[in-house]
């Protein structure tokens, strides 16, 4: 497909009901694995690793849509973004409520209590918290509210919550000493982040040779 026909789909009034869609998939297998016993010997475990799966990969999918947008001269992927945002507080917050549900039978002083005393569910705590932060102003009043400038900045936590993510992936994985996906997700996320750096960099570059000239 040429440049101009991608642009064409991915502005088709149905794109974004498809990518909806899509992305509403793995729950609804999910859902229908743990109602037909499909989760194997430990289905809460299961359950809760698959939905923090799950939103690893869609936070993957976020970070990805401006360097593919750039790369690919692609700029329709931008109306992607936020549902793909959103999707990934959906998918975090799933996998926080199975922990909650599923290992504290949602008795909310155990849950406050073992927060701090396990790093991993600490630092996956933070970022939820960020990612709800980040939902609850994705939408255009909030950026009329905060204003242009304002709304950007709080929404670069983005990047805390790609590495506390990682982190929370990291000490979760320890107990096992089972690392191969961590190191995959790690240098997804470590190259995508760079990449925005590398962007910044050049353009503050950019600048300082327009100042001096």
């Amino acid at each position: 497909m040429s440049r101009a026909e991608v642009q064409r789909a991915l502005l088709h009034p149905l794109a974004k009901p498809l990518v909806f869609t899509v992305w509403l998939l793995p729950f609804a297998w999910l859902v229908w694995a743990a109602v037909a016993d499909r989760l194997g010997a430990n289905p809460a475990e299961a359950l809760i690793r698959a939905l923090g799966d799950w939103t690893l990969r869609a936070l993957v999918l976020v970070l990805l849509v401006t360097p593919l947008r750039v790369a690919l001269g692609w700029p329709a992927l931008a109306r992607f973004r936020r549902m793909l945002g959103l999707f990934v507080f959906f998918y975090a917050t799933l996998h926080w409520l199975a922990y909650v549900w599923f290992d504290m039978g949602f008795d909310w002083a155990e849950v406050v209590a073992d927060i701090p005393k396990r790093p991993f569910i600490l630092v996956g705590t933070l970022a939820w918290l960020m990612l709800l932060a980040l939902a609850a102003t994705s939408f255009n009043r909030a950026i009329r509210a905060l204003g242009a400038p304002r709304w950007q900045r709080l929404h670069r936590l983005v990047y805390a919550v790609a590495g506390l993510a990682v982190l929370h992936f990291f000490w979760m994985r320890a107990g096992k000493n089972d690392f191969n996906e961590v190191a995959v997700y790690a240098a997804i996320l470590g190259t995508l982040l760079g990449w925005r750096a590398w962007r910044r960099w050049r353009a503050h570059q950019g600048r300082g040779v327009s100042s001096r000239i």
